[in-house]
């Protein structure tokens, strides 16, 4: 496999692909299969919300990262997002489905991976900016 810079943004539009069928499905099942449990539906909902928004902010990623040869923190933001994603948004559709309340420890942490993948995102930025001027 060539490492010349397309892998990265490919593989968060796939994985922004990924999450945005799942919280679409997420959605879907808050609003059918959840409709008379209102608080499994709010869980569901938000983990929906949540990942879509990560999802848009992977493709932001994938295209800042098109072409860009200094580009760690692109790649950190990236797998923050991710890993958010399936923290996050994962622990929530897992304790909406199965009631099951120790995988809620696991969402705080995907909180915190969503906070520092913007961190990342925005010093990959103020580092371009620097190198411009």
């Amino acid at each position: 496999m060539r490492n010349d810079g397309r892998q990265a943004p490919a593989l968060w539009i796939l994985i922004a692909s990924l999450s945005g069928i799942t919280a679409i499905l997420a959605g879907t099942l808050a609003a059918h299969l959840l409709a008379a449990e209102p608080h499994g539906a709010q869980l569901m909902s938000t983990g929906a919300h949540y990942a879509m928004v990560h999802a848009l902010a992977l493709l932001a990623t994938a295209l800042l990262g098109r072409g860009e040869t200094k580009a760690a923190m692109l790649r950190a933001a990236g797998w923050l997002f991710t890993a958010g994603i399936i923290l996050f948004s994962g622990s929530l559709y897992a304790l909406a489905l199965t009631g099951f309340r120790p995988v809620a420890w696991l969402t705080p942490f995907g909180g915190l991976a969503f906070l520092l993948g913007w961190a990342a995102l925005g010093l990959q930025a103020w580092r371009r900016l620097r190198s411009d001027a």
